[in-house]
């Protein structure tokens, strides 16, 4: 077992390790348990009752978070014409088509997400092991393979996070920082879950979400109340 220190010590006396907080609190008690000094990034891990080896159990899909990520995000635009015009007046990083793909060859990876009109998806597949290892290829089931680049760009740059289930049937998601609020934390929280619950598998019988935990990157987790939580969607 690993040894933590006695900052971590301290916060984690003050979380009840088994009880099951209403969002608000599990939020407000992650939140101030955070000990590191630096900024650091608000999770969220949700167990499923899903096995992810069966593809109509694959739960994947995208939310907007209300309040952000808190990080400044790099788009990219496989676009030509009117389209990469229409990118680069929605703020995309970087946008072009050819020449854009030559460079993702030669290595050039300094983006967080990228977007491609559906007639570059024909060359931009050739990326597919250099994007898919990173989680950066263009999908329409994510909205990233769309006409619509000018919805798309500024949806990412505001705070549209992409989600899949691990093959555990946990769905690990960043929501935001520690600086921000409790209430803005609550809102991306429930931004998410409420995508989540949208995406309920229909071969899923009986308990859906088995469990939610919130937490800072270092720091301990408080344990969410799944009834109470659920209940703000029915």
């Amino acid at each position: 077992m690993p040894k933590h220190g006695k900052k971590y010590n301290a916060a984690r006396a003050t979380v009840e390790r088994n009880k099951l907080y209403p969002v608000e609190e599990a939020i407000s008690l992650a939140k101030a348990a955070g000990p590191a000094k630096f900024n650091e990034s608000f999770d969220v891990a949700i167990r499923l009752n899903v096995n992810p080896k069966y593809s109509e159990q694959m739960v994947r899909g995208t939310c907007i978070l209300p309040a952000g990520t808190g990080k400044e995000v790099r788009v990219l635009v496989f676009a030509k014409g009117d389209k990469a015009n229409e990118a680069t007046a929605a703020g995309a990083d970087f946008v072009g088509a050819e020449d854009l793909i030559e460079k993702i060859e030669g290595g050039f990876l300094d983006f967080d997400k990228a977007i491609a009109t559906p007639d570059m998806m024909g060359k931009v597949g050739k990326l597919g092991k250099i994007l898919g290892r990173r989680g950066l290829m263009p999908n329409p089931k994510l909205g990233t393979v769309t006409l619509d680049v000018t919805a798309a760009v500024r949806e990412s740059k505001a705070g549209r996070i992409e989600f899949r289930v691990e093959k555990a049937g946990i769905v690990h998601a960043s929501v935001g920082k520690k600086e921000f609020t409790a209430e803005q934390l609550k809102d991306n929280v429930l931004s998410l879950m409420e995508a989540l619950v949208k995406l309920r598998p229909a071969t899923v019988k009986g308990v859906y979400v088995k469990s939610v935990g919130v937490s800072t990157t270092m720091g301990p987790g408080a344990k969410v109340d799944v009834n109470d939580l659920l209940a703000r969607f029915r």
